[in-house]
């Protein structure tokens, strides 16, 4: 029953060559403080271990605490986790990590938590490959706009978060892929609006494809732009500052222009090894355009604050693989 609930820990500690990571995007409600929380594990056969990541776009720090593999406790039949001394759930967060200067303390409360739709023959963002067992990543989409209470104190700041804006999601699998680009934003000015995209390269059957998952949370409805519903990328332009896309189906189009802003660097997995590193901005913006076809009546159109964006790897391969 796993698959029909993305949120919950998808492995167990024996396995090797493998990694799992719930990532949490806070902004606090004066929007000064953008911090991201990544709780998980990385089980390479040479160093098997749990981590939390902390990154902060107000200094772009990041901080890596690594803890034993056996730290690391995850309920069988709901998201509860707990590394060490921290908590995390999709009702809130409790961590503590670090000594000293690199202390980082957290209590979070959660509320509104409303992810990807999880459906019998389409269990969350991944759609039908959900199902597909070799698949290098997975992906889900877990809290598209969370609001948040409680507070976090990092590098000698305690900072009220009650008020603000929260976005969940996770990854897991053997690897990273070799070339993404991913965004997210859910603080547009109109409230609950939430937009998370991704673009990868995919290896399949010893070849690979472009594939792409985005979805509009709009008024309690998720627009969905995939490879697997059919949706094609008419424009995809990237620049190492700016990115614009267009996407299409039968009844609707988005458009997204990203402007990227200065970020700091993350491990990330290969092969349950974090040797990769990922440059990723959490001050960047997405103005982004959802029209009807039937009518070409724009939907919603705005600027979403706070982005996060990534683009890593051989991007230029990646476009290719959309012609």
């Amino acid at each position: 029953m796993k698959i029909w609930h993305p949120e919950i820990f998808q492995g167990n500690l024996r396995k090797k060559r493998y990694f799992e990571g719930w990532y949490f995007k806070l902004v606090d409600k004066t929007e000064t403080w953008a911090v991201a929380i990544i709780p998980g594990v990385a089980l390479s056969a040479a160093h098997p271990h749990s981590f939390i990541q902390v990154l902060s776009s107000h200094d772009s720090t990041a901080k890596y605490f690594s803890f034993p593999a056996s730290a690391f406790w995850a309920d069988a039949k709901s998201f509860v986790i707990q590394i060490d001394q921290s908590s995390f759930s999709l009702n809130g967060l409790r961590l503590l990590a670090g000594v000293g200067a690199d202390e980082v303390k957290a209590d979070l409360s959660f509320a509104n938590v409303s992810g990807w739709p999880v459906r019998l023959f389409s269990p969350g963002a991944m759609g039908w490959y959900r199902f597909v067992p070799f698949m290098e990543c997975y992906h889900a989409v877990l809290g598209f706009d969370t609001a948040l209470s409680g507070s976090i104190t990092l590098n000698g700041n305690t900072i009220n978060m009650t008020g603000g804006r929260g976005y969940i999601e996770k990854d897991w699998g053997a690897s990273m892929p070799s070339a993404w680009i991913w965004m997210q934003s859910n603080h547009f000015a109109e409230p609950g609006v939430s937009l998370f995209g991704s673009v990868a390269k995919i290896p399949w059957l010893g070849s690979s494809f472009t594939g792409f998952i985005f979805g509009l949370y709009h008024k309690g409805r998720v627009y969905r732009f995939t490879t697997y519903t059919g949706a094609r990328i008419t424009r995809l332009e990237v620049t190492p500052t700016h990115i614009n896309l267009k996407i299409e189906d039968k009844k609707f189009s988005l458009e997204v222009e990203a402007k990227r802003e200065k970020g700091a660097d993350l491990p990330a997995p290969q092969l349950g090894e974090m040797t990769s590193k990922v440059n990723e901005s959490l001050r960047s913006a997405l103005n982004i355009q959802l029209t009807g076809k039937t009518a070409s009546a724009v939907i919603y159109a705005g600027c979403g604050r706070n982005a996060g964006l990534e683009f890593v790897g051989n991007v230029a391969d990646m476009l290719a693989g959309l012609r």
